[in-house]
């Protein structure tokens, strides 16, 4: 992997990590998806105006395609992501959704993409996905799973959480081909994106005015940390996508896990200390083999 394009990857880690922990402390749902987008189309319009006012004009049916496919699958992911945390334990379905789109982004680049991928990488990514589920609690996720109701709860939290990383596995193959093969600006494709979201959140809104305004009362504060840092992180891991293969930046992408607990923001909020420790350490091991390969 290219020095610059690890580096890109290394700051989106860190920016990744903030603001989803400023996510998880406004504990919304889809209507905080639509706050979020909304401010994202208002902080950064200039820069949006700026690149689309040459580059729309040029943009085909395929383009254009990519664009809205990228916001759909964006949505799914994230109310299945919401749907998940309900219905099941979070430190379930997220280090699920982180360890499995990695490893099926990374199948996919290699399958139908063309890319290649080294013993080293594939170890990488081995790594990656190991550490994160050691951040998640490793085998104390099944500690309870003698009894029905625990059983339950866990295999509905490892079937959403599954979902989630075919939908992370979906939007990185979707915006990563529309980067490095159709050549278009990661900017432009996230903020594009964005405007797609934004539309397809909007009912959820609508429904229930008054609920929406409490909510946008109690939650403004960290929706706009989250439009304000979420862009740039993923602007600049499409940039790292334009410079290194996809199989080796989408499981580099989860040194956000590491970040995230390195920081002490406890993003899965259980799991033994050790446990996390040593997923910390997975990670970062598997990161540099990404980076090595």
């Amino acid at each position: 992997m290219p020095l610059d394009a690890f580096l890109l990857i290394l700051l989106a880690g860190l920016i990744h990590a903030g603001w989803n922990i400023a996510a998880k402390h406004a504990g919304g749902d889809a209507r905080f998806a639509f706050f979020s987008s909304a401010l994202v189309a208002i902080v950064w319009a200039p820069v949006g105006w700026w690149f689309a006012r040459g580059a729309l004009g040029q943009w085909g049916a395929a383009e254009w395609a990519f664009v809205l496919a990228s916001g759909v699958i964006h949505v799914f992911y994230f109310v299945t992501l919401l749907r998940g945390y309900r219905r099941a334990d979070l430190t379930v379905v997220y280090p699920l959704a982180r360890g499995s789109g990695p490893l099926i982004t990374a199948l996919v680049a290699v399958l139908f993409l063309g890319e290649q991928l080294s013993a080293l990488g594939g170890l990488g990514i081995a790594a990656v996905v190991g550490g994160v589920f050691l951040i998640a609690g490793g085998p104390g996720l099944w500690r309870t799973a003698h009894d029905p109701a625990a059983r339950e709860r866990l295999h509905r939290g490892l079937a959403y959480g599954a979902l989630t990383g075919v939908f992370i596995a979906g939007y990185s193959v979707v915006d990563g081909y529309a980067v490095k093969v159709l050549l278009m600006s990661p900017i432009l494709v996230d903020y594009m994106g964005n405007l797609v979201r934004l539309v397809l959140f909007a009912p959820t809104v609508l429904r229930d005015r008054a609920q929406a305004l409490r909510l946008w009362r109690l939650q403004w504060k960290h929706a706009l940390g989250v439009a304000v840092f979420s862009p740039i992180a993923y602007v600049l891991v499409l940039f790292a996508m334009q410079r290194a293969p996809l199989s080796h930046v989408a499981p580099a992408r989860e040194v956000s896990m590491l970040f995230a607990a390195l920081i002490g923001g406890h993003l899965l909020r259980e799991g033994d200390r050790a446990l996390r420790l040593l997923g910390a350490v997975f990670i970062a091991s598997g990161v540099a083999a990404l980076a090595l390969a």
